[in-house]
């Protein structure tokens, strides 16, 4: 069939369910829903046989819900409505949720059922249950009601007739309903409430006595800092985090919103008054035993050495890509012939970190500059690992990773990557940027010239399943969250133990060593990093434009031409 996405944002989910849709045979182009003339304009160009709306802010206009069939994924279980589902579900405790496929009708999340789908909520951060459960079961649950849509000889369920109908009509959460008090609350009720906003809109607050809205909190099981603090106190900082007694303990902090600018960690929000903050930094490397905020984390098991980088959204900071080349070069000194770096749980790596270096702009720095330390703590980074010749490494890639997070990956000698992560392997939609992390290398050798051009030109994500196909990784592994940690430690393990392991790393070594008398991986970082100088200093600012909207989330006033394949020009309905 032929499927029009409408979607506020190219956000994961769109992103799988085109991708998968396509799989399927189906033709798939995008609108970004900006108003309603625009959508009518996308219906007129494209003539699609369905709509699907992934990912809407606001209400499908009459003139299409009424002349064409219109599929809603809404984040919530069989009868919820209104704009908050999963906000009220995470900070109420609910301990099952789900998504409901139905049909646009004038009435909000009221329509009929097309199909439906459910999963335990975890406890955690809503952007993480939405780009995991969220998306996993609003996947299956669309294809589904696509299937029973194409067959023509099933009707969808009105509302009122489904016996499983639980939820109900819920208004938009406010931030009075998001209340923190510092003074009562205790560590388990702030985690919610601040895990319900986390992602937008944050949870309205103070810092340092300041106005702010505050996202990323992680529990701790020690209490640190002075042992008279009261409840709301500030007790002491750890790398971009602050640490704030609750009722009953404390919690980690990792990034704020001040009033007028953009989310950032919390240590450079408020870099001034965390400085006088006490030190809380942890002993080494190794993963903690109790519970508390640890960005970089190892540990070891069955000869097999696993590196933790969890970093906010996958963004990685020039300081941050610094910490963790040297936590890689510490690893690779331990007694160990394999080498797993895990990413987070959410996010391997999305590159360079946009919302640090727009923030040079604010202090009358220079993004430019910061752009230029940051790619060059990525390259750093990269060579570290492409340089290791001691241990076999896999790069087991749990969540999405983009841009140069995808080339950091492939610089690792295998990719594992779990059945529902998003990889965007380019570079190119950040205002025509060029790339780096070596990928003129990593790419080619990969997929081929043909292929790597086709990869950077189509700017196309890439389903775990489809970027094994390719050749850009090695494996598509579980799609359940343990059942991959539990399958690539079982590989990893295996490799270990192989009865050939110092071959393979001969075999490796001698590779590296005629690839650099071929051409010095130092030409091609040097070739790469002059079209990037032309990128952060040069007369386009594309890129500069690019990044400030992108961090300052500004609302699309179009559609990609990438995307939105109706408005080719050599596009025939």
């Amino acid at each position: 069939m032929r499927i029009l996405l409408l979607t506020h944002a190219f956000n994961s989910l769109t992103q799988r369910l085109g991708a998968e849709l396509q799989r399927r045979g189906h033709e798939i182009s995008i609108e970004f829903d900006i108003a309603d003339s625009v959508a009518e304009e996308a219906v007129a160009l494209f003539k699609p046989d369905l709509i699907v709306a992934p990912y809407l802010r606001r209400a499908i206009p009459e003139s299409i819900w009424s002349r064409h069939v219109c599929l809603i994924v809404h984040p919530g279980i069989i009868g919820d409505r209104g704009p908050s589902a999963l906000d009220w579900a995470i900070q109420e405790g609910e301990a099952e949720w789900g998504v409901t496929v139905l049909q646009a009708e004038a009435a909000m999340d009221a329509g009929p059922i097309w199909a439906s789908a459910v999963f335990p909520l975890r406890r955690a951060k809503k952007s993480s249950v939405y780009r995991n459960e969220v998306t996993q079961a609003a996947t299956g649950a669309v294809l589904q009601a696509v299937e029973r849509f194409a067959a023509g000889n099933c009707a969808p369920t009105p509302l009122a007739a489904c016996s499983d109908a639980r939820g109900r009509m819920r208004p938009l959460m406010k931030q009075a309903d998001r209340i923190i008090d510092w003074q009562r609350d205790d560590t388990a009720t702030v985690l919610r409430k601040i895990n319900a906003a986390d992602g937008f809109p944050g949870v309205a607050d103070t810092l340092f006595g300041t106005d702010c809205h505050i996202f990323d909190a992680w529990p701790e099981a020690v209490l640190r800092g002075e042992p008279r603090a009261k409840p709301g106190d500030l007790l002491a900082r750890r790398e971009t985090a602050v640490l704030r007694r609750t009722s009953d303990g404390a919690l980690w902090i990792g990034h704020a919103k001040r009033s007028g600018d953009f989310k950032l960690p919390v240590t450079l929000a408020f870099a001034a008054e965390c400085a006088t903050l006490p030190e809380a930094p942890l002993a080494d490397w190794w993963l903690a035993k109790d519970p508390t905020w640890q960005d970089i984390a190892y540990e070891e098991n069955s000869g097999v050495g696993f590196l933790h980088f969890e970093f906010y959204n996958g963004a990685m900071s020039t300081s941050q890509c610094q910490r963790l080349r040297a936590a890689l070069a510490w690893a690779k000194q331990r007694p160990v012939r394999v080498l797993v770096l895990m990413g987070g749980a959410d996010f391997w790596s999305n590159g360079i970190h946009l919302n640090v270096i727009e923030a040079a702009s604010l202090r009358d720095g220079s993004p430019a500059d910061e752009s230029w330390n940051n790619i060059n703590a990525m390259n750093d980074l990269a060579r570290e690992l492409i340089e290791t010749g001691a241990q076999i490494t896999v790069a087991a890639l749990a969540g999405n990773a983009g841009a140069g997070g995808c080339f950091l990956a492939r610089a690792a000698d295998h990719v594992w990557a779990r059945q529902g992560a998003i990889l965007n392997p380019h570079y190119k939609n950040m205002g025509n940027l060029y790339g780096s992390e070596y990928w003129t290398y990593l790419l080619p050798r990969r997929v081929g010239a043909e292929g790597a051009r086709g990869i950077m030109r189509n700017r196309q994500p890439l389903t775990a399943q489809r970027a094994a196909e390719t050749g850009f990784t090695d494996a598509c592994l579980a799609g359940d969250p343990q059942a991959f940690r539990i399958d690539v430690a079982r590989r990893a393990a295996e490799i270990a133990a192989a009865s050939d392991l110092e071959q393979q790393l001969a075999t490796k070594r001698e590779c590296r060593a005629r690839d650099e008398a071929e051409k010095p991986l130092a030409a091609y970082r040097e070739e790469e990093l002059a079209h990037m100088r032309r990128n952060f200093y040069g007369f386009d600012p594309s890129y500069h434009v690019a990044r400030h909207h992108f961090v300052r989330k500004s609302l699309a006033s179009w559609t990609p031409r990438h995307l939105a394949r109706h408005r080719d020009l050599g596009w025939k309905g």
